[in-house]
């Protein structure tokens, strides 16, 4: 496990990672997330043929974006400064001491531990928090996500069809 400290109310720190609020700047990294995802994610997730979201629409959604608890938080390297994806945690419809993680990273940046290191320091904020329990939905065919959460200790508790896909329900209680 990573070790991390809060920064401060809003970012926590890994080892190799800052995870803070995103700056306006950043939406063009949002926009790169969005064009990066997979066909089998559903189309309102992804650019649609208008090329909706812009950068310009994602840069305003970063200046409302309120989140009622950690939300999503923008991955930053602390080598480089530079951003790679986000994490965090959302709304799992479950209730209010029950929130979902997520987290997604530019594809350049799979495979070198960042998803986990990330995820592990939501996951001890969220227990410093006083959360009771975590979720976690993934399709089935993320298999890379499915490591992630395995590795951090969430247990797969039943799917939901959608008329997407499946989804994998996981969980972990703190």
């Amino acid at each position: 496990m990573q070790s991390e400290n809060l920064r401060d109310e809003f970012g926590l720190e890994t080892d190799r990672l800052l995870l803070r609020p995103w700056r306006m700047s950043e939406g063009v990294i949002l926009r790169e997330i969005w064009s990066e995802r997979d066909p089998r994610v559903p189309p309102h997730r992804r650019i649609d043929a208008l090329g909706n979201p812009t950068v310009a629409h994602l840069e305003r959604e970063i200046i409302a974006y309120k989140p009622a608890s950690v939300g999503l938080l923008a991955v930053e390297l602390k080598e480089t400064g530079r951003v790679i994806g986000y994490s965090g945690l959302i709304d799992s419809g479950r209730g209010a001491r029950e929130p979902e993680l997520a987290y997604e990273l530019l594809r350049r940046h799979w495979g070198r531990g960042y998803a986990t290191e990330a995820s592990w320091a939501i996951l001890n904020w969220a227990r410093s928090s006083r959360y009771e329990r975590l979720w976690a939905t993934v399709w089935d065919w993320n298999a890379g996500t499915r490591r992630v959460l395995a590795k951090i200790g969430f247990v797969e508790v039943g799917f939901e069809m959608t008329t997407h896909g499946t989804n994998i329900v996981t969980t972990k209680f703190l």
